[in-house]
């Protein structure tokens, strides 16, 4: 049975629903891995981003045109990610037989350091791509049925996939700094705010006191450190990004990930603790380095403030604290940790037959961790009989399957079920 903790989240956060935000201003949740946004203007009606896939973005559109039928005029990008950009061809559509042939009549607006791994990528750039490609398709289960995935811990598991990245649309207008915009009679403003990713623009409601955050606060401990591998995330940005918001006095806040939020004070806490938890991963994280910790006792030890803990918003269904811990190390001073033992290195296959000596032989480690209730210290000596050619691959696998129902992060469930699957066949 998984996390009731995740099960939780999956149905308040991601229940497929079109929320009403202000007149004529809707967010449409549990549609696709992420939301997206309506602005109705006098004639036309403006986009907020674009979802996944075409077959997400043709359904949230046919809610859309329930509630009117003025065309779209314009699609703004929060960021690059491909869950908010890869439905845009669906949108524009419609108006794509006013113009001429292949002219496109909607303006799409986006951040000038616009720059999405989806398009424009150099395949002859040394890069690994597999690696990153094998860990993404972990990451979000893809290949596991809805049941097991649950969620992806920023939507829901069950959702479209036909298109998938198959409608982006590039940008046919780049900003470059703050602005007002005038949406066909309802006044916004554009702002920078570099978070999540470092080219975040959030869309600013100050009439109606609505606020699009994008990626930089949803339902969940920020994804400070994604597992299917990115560059580092600038967690000082992100923080001051945060704290900028907070201070608009924003009534509503419709984030590119869960359900948005109603109140001034409201919106004003979950941006403030969601700073807060930030900062103490930085800061526990320096203070256990100055100190010349290792960085697992780092992790082991790191724990939000009570003020902290029990905020719902900050459970770690999509980000982990000790990865961003692990993650803010690494981006800050790289991956030496200060232990000279860690300049020198041995094999898997060197350092698993070491340790087989130790537990008298390959057959005493097996015993060993078939023994052991530490389903962690399982994993770490099944990686050593799996270096010595010893098949544990099945053992491992049942590991993986019986930490991925204790998990309460989504991403590290449907990692664990992934990888137990390819165990599995490659054991088969």
């Amino acid at each position: 049975m998984p996390n009731a903790a995740l099960l939780q989240h999956n149905e308040t956060q991601f229940r497929k629903s079109i929320v009403p935000l202000s007149p004529g201003m809707w967010t449409a949740v549990g549609y696709a891995a992420s939301t997206q946004h309506m602005i109705e203007g006098e004639s036309t009606v403006t986009i907020i981003d674009t979802s996944e896939s075409t077959g997400a973005a043709e359904a949230v559109m046919a809610e859309f045109r329930k509630l009117t039928n003025k065309p779209v005029a314009r699609i703004i990008y929060t960021h690059s990610h491909r869950d908010h950009i890869s439905g845009a061809s669906v949108f524009a559509h419609q108006a794509q037989t006013q113009g001429e042939p292949g002219e496109m009549p909607v303006e799409i607006l986006a951040s000038a350091g616009f720059n999405s791994d989806l398009v424009g990528q150099d395949a002859s750039q040394i890069l690994p791509h597999k690696a990153l490609n094998r860990r993404t398709v972990a990451q979000f289960g893809i290949g596991l049925t809805a049941a097991e995935r649950v969620s992806l811990g920023c939507g829901p598991g069950d959702r479209p996939m036909q298109g998938l990245g198959a409608g982006h649309v590039p940008p046919t207008r780049l900003i470059e700094a703050d602005q007002p915009l005038d949406l066909d009679g309802v006044r916004v403003q554009l702002m920078m705010a570099p978070g999540e990713t470092a080219d975040h623009m959030v869309v600013w409601c100050p009439e109606a006191g609505v606020l699009f955050p994008g990626d930089n606060w949803y339902h969940a401990f920020p994804n400070l450190y994604a597992i299917r591998g990115t560059p580092y995330r600038d967690y000082a940005a992100w923080a001051d990004s945060l704290s900028m918001l907070a201070h608009l006095g924003a009534e509503v806040l419709a984030p590119g990930h869960t359900m948005p939020v109603f109140g001034a004070a409201k919106v004003r806490e979950v941006l403030t603790s969601t700073r807060a938890a930030i900062l103490h991963v930085m800061q526990h994280t320096a203070d256990g380095m100055d100190a010349g910790l290792a960085m697992d006792d780092i992790v082991a030890s790191l724990r939000l403030p009570p003020e902290l803990a029990d905020k719902p918003w900050l459970g770690e269904y999509y980000g982990k604290a000790g990865w961003s811990a692990r993650a803010y190390a690494s981006g800050t001073l790289g991956w030496y940790d200060g232990n000279p033992t860690h300049l020198g290195t041995l094999a898997s296959a060197e350092r698993a037959a070491h340790m087989a000596r130790l537990a008298g032989g390959a057959e005493a480690l097996m015993h060993a961790a078939r023994q052991t209730d530490d389903l962690q210290w399982r994993m770490e000596l099944c990686d050593h009989l799996i270096a010595l050619g010893e098949p544990a691959q099945q053992l491992k696998a049942e590991t993986m399957e019986a930490l991925a129902e204790t998990e309460i992060n989504a991403t590290a469930r449907n990692t664990y079920l992934w990888q137990a699957r390819q165990l599995q066949s490659q054991d088969g």
